[in-house]
């Protein structure tokens, strides 16, 4: 007779396919049903945090709901930082976990639902009577709001017999927004006769976009108005013609491209919540530019907005297409007048940086920008660091580009991504990029990392023996630094230990291994890690920005 833990699990499985995390007592029977009654996945981790973590790159890579497990108690709150990582990113997922027995707490136990809470998630807990439907209403919830939730499984009522697994009704969730009513009508109306005046448009779009699937009608508003576009860093490679975007807004923009962003006297923002990096802290724009955003959120998110349009941002291009023709408007005809792609150019660097003999990390992601192929899906750690991936990578489309432990300002999430990204795209190179101070808070799931992107993986490790932004920002201030250093560690070394081949890089020249490795047959691949010894004396552009913010 199933289980419980059997009713969660079956009922889960039907709209997940792959689940990963931690095994305690806590889920034992959930895991027991999920791999004999199901065929969905699951992937071992070796830290609870990084379940979270790489369920969220998976939602972020596949556009699919996600799933982690954990046990109760100590594995619970090992999930936390993750899960309010996944809070923050808007990241629907679900996390099955086990909880107190329903007779109260036990003397190791700790208020799952108010810790929970306590980051933004909500907790649903399932009954002897209930399971599979309470099960459904949290991944709807899940899938509605974009929110993680978590599904607690009372560690008494785990392993209870609870009858056949019953049929449950799919999840319930809201149709796209359109803008609706005259008011709308007016809005967008106003906005088609703002871009048809406009004589330097632009377009900018964002990770909400993207999940609209707006990239094809964006294309054809672009085309219609004659407007230079580009992406916030989540949204990257959105736009579907390539010579006429910039590229990355904010302080990943090349400062040519920002720079012309400035002569916009209509732009118009699609899915990006404008943030304080997005905007430069203030200065994307110029004053005279006219900026409206297209978003579902209650009302714009940016003081400098003058003009919002609430509404699924793919509805509201293609409404906007459409009032453009019925005005008869013509291309501005701007972006052929320029000359694009020297404005998305980045400094290369100086190769070996005299004062300390490191590497020049401009000159380091440059060349891997050569050499990584060009299947890549990249996966980002947080750390200063994340200017050189996001500056000098390319990549084909938003869901091969994912920083996770920005949007809650965490490190240490690196490694535990490379799971979730290779499950979701399994013919992809998985690159991951991050810092040493970072990975080794992630080392545990170095091994993860190894073992399900053999042969496809890659991490490459800013070894500048510091915490970087600390040093960049509070080291200036005149703050003590010894905290901030970290003494030079063998990632090179570490990773050989566990089955992978590590490289230590000094010289330029040592990147050559990845062209070798490239050309190599997968099946006789290692995953790489690339220890590249870079310097701490060289500070990305976008830390630029928070130093003069802060000073």
């Amino acid at each position: 007779m199933p289980t419980v833990s059997a009713h969660v699990a079956r009922t889960l499985a039907a709209h997940v396919d792959h689940v990963f995390g931690v095994m305690g007592n806590g889920n034992a029977w959930f895991l027991d049903a999920l791999e004999r009654e199901t065929d969905a996945t699951f992937t071992a981790v070796r830290h609870e945090v990084g379940g979270v973590v790489a369920a969220d790159a998976h939602f972020r890579a596949s556009n699919r709901l996600a799933a982690a497990t954990a046990t109760y108690g100590a594995g619970f709150t090992n999930t936390l930082t993750a899960l309010a990582e996944a809070v923050q990113a808007h990241v629907p997922l679900v996390l099955v976990v086990g909880d107190e027995p329903t007779s109260g707490m036990r003397p190791w136990g700790v208020d799952q639902i108010a810790l929970a809470s306590g980051v933004g998630a909500r907790t649903y807990t399932v009954g002897r009577a209930d399971a599979a439907a309470t099960t459904v209403i949290a991944i709807e919830h899940a899938l509605a709001y974009r929110v993680p939730t978590v599904l607690a499984i009372p560690y008494d009522v785990a392993a209870l017999e609870a009858g056949p697994v019953p049929e449950t009704a799919a999840p319930s969730l809201p149709a796209p927004l359109a803008p609706r009513g005259d008011f709308a009508a007016g809005a967008v109306a106003s906005l088609a006769r703002a871009l048809a005046d406009a004589r330097r448009p632009v377009l900018i779009a964002g990770r909400g976009a993207w999940l609209a699937g707006a990239g094809e009608a964006l294309g054809e508003l672009a085309a219609a108005t004659g407007a230079v576009t580009a992406s916030t860093s989540l949204g990257r490679g959105l736009f579907p013609d390539g010579r006429y975007d910039l590229g990355v807004t904010g302080g990943f923009g090349a400062e040519g491209a920002m720079a012309l962003i400035r002569e916009a006297d209509v732009a118009v923002v699609f899915g990006a919540s404008l943030n304080q990096f997005t905007m430069r802290f203030g200065v994307l724009f110029a004053p005279g530019t006219h900026v409206a955003q297209v978003d579902v959120a209650p009302a714009a998110t940016h003081s400098h907005v003058g003009a919002y349009v609430k509404g699924d941002a793919a509805l509201v291009a293609r409404a906007l297409v459409e009032e453009l023709a019925a005005l008869g408007a013509e291309p501005s005809g701007w972006r052929e007048s320029i000359e694009i792609a020297p404005l998305r150019a980045h400094d290369p660097g100086v190769g070996i940086v005299p004062e300390d003999g490191r590497l020049d990390p401009r000159s380091v992601a440059a060349r891997l920008a050569d050499l990584l192929p060009e299947d890549r899906v990249v996966v980002s750690d947080g750390g200063h660091f994340i200017g050189w991936a996001n500056m000098y990578w390319p990549v084909a489309s938003p869901d091969r580009m994912m920083m996770i432990g920005t949007a809650f300002q965490s490190i240490g999430l690196g490694f535990p991504s490379v799971p979730g990204a290779a499950a979701a795209k399994p013919d992809a190179t998985i690159v991951l990029t991050t810092g040493d101070g970072g990975g080794l808070m992630a080392i545990a799931d170095l091994e993860t990392a190894v073992r399900t992107a053999a042969g496809r993986g890659i991490a490459v490790v800013w070894n500048d023996t510091a915490y970087g932004a600390e040093v960049h920002l509070y080291g200036r201030k005149g703050l003590a630094e010894p905290p901030m250093r970290i003494p030079e560690v063998d990632f090179a070394g570490l990773a050989t230990a566990i089955g992978a081949e590590g490289v230590v890089v000094r010289e330029l020249a040592d990147l050559d291994r990845l062209a070798d490795w490239a050309a190599e047959p997968v099946a006789e691949r290692r995953f790489l890690l690339l220890d590249c010894r870079v310097s701490d004396r060289i500070v990305a552009p976008y830390q630029h920005e928070i130093i003069r913010v802060n000073s």
